[in-house]
């Protein structure tokens, strides 16, 4: 069992920068592909970024590909989502999710592939 919990979320302006941190707990966290999802008010919840359990293979979803970044350092048990040029569109409760894999290269999109969740943090950007 691995518990996440995000950090990093706020305020920004149309074009900022954020960052968000997911820590996770437990000692097994590089067999754990990682991913981030977000979900806006009234809409469903929309993949974003995933990586591979050593951080060699990445996936994102097309409108952030470009200006957002995901990445892990294994040694800290946390994945980063470094997000830049950020837009009004971006504003949604961020998660982080985790599923056990063993080492693999593998990515996953859905949500149903994930079995761990954080609680989320608000991203919100003003135009």
């Amino acid at each position: 069992q691995v518990q996440l919990v995000e950090s990093g979320g706020g305020l920004v302006q149309s074009g900022g920068s954020l960052r968000l941190s997911c820590a996770a707990s437990g000692r097994t966290f590089s067999t754990y592909a990682m991913g981030w999802f977000r979900q806006a008010p009234g809409k469903e919840r929309e993949f974003v970024a995933t990586i591979s359990t050593s951080g060699g293979n990445t996936y994102y979803l097309d409108s952030v590909n470009g200006r957002f970044t995901i990445s892990r350092d294994n040694a800290k048990n946390t994945v980063y989502l470094q997000m830049n040029n950020l837009k009004p569109e971006d504003t949604a409760v961020y998660y982080c999710a985790a599923v056990e894999v063993g080492y693999s290269r593998a990515v996953y999109v859905r949500g149903y592939e994930y079995d761990y969740w954080g609680q989320g943090t608000q991203v919100t950007v003003s135009s």
